[in-house]
């Protein structure tokens, strides 16, 4: 294994360009959305948790996740991006890991 030498400036610096996963990409907003907009702390209070163990329904999570964010997107939001880029927050632990590992 090969020591990683950068200073903690660096290390805390290299994820601000990429704070999103790689495996998730933002397609353009649909005419007459925009993708410009804050996820509200009211809505992420409200997104499910899922931890990845054995004994969760993941289906479940993505139809409870699917519910949540559409009762809560603004008109003018383009509802596909306010899910990629809450999706992340319905992750913890084991969940979290596998999406940004």
């Amino acid at each position: 294994m090969a020591a990683d030498n950068r200073t903690i400036k660096e290390l805390s610096a290299s994820g601000l360009d990429n704070a999103a996963p790689l495996c998730i990409q933002y397609p353009r907003a649909a005419q007459g959305k925009t993708d410009e907009f804050e996820l509200k702390s009211s809505l992420l209070h409200h997104i499910p948790k899922y931890h990845g163990l054995s004994m969760e329904d993941p289906n479940k999570h993505l139809k409870e996740f699917e519910v949540v964010c559409s009762s809560m997107t603004p008109i003018n939001v383009d509802g596909n991006i306010l899910k990629m880029k809450a999706f992340p927050f319905s992750l913890v632990e084991k969940a979290k890991d596998w999406l940004f590992g």
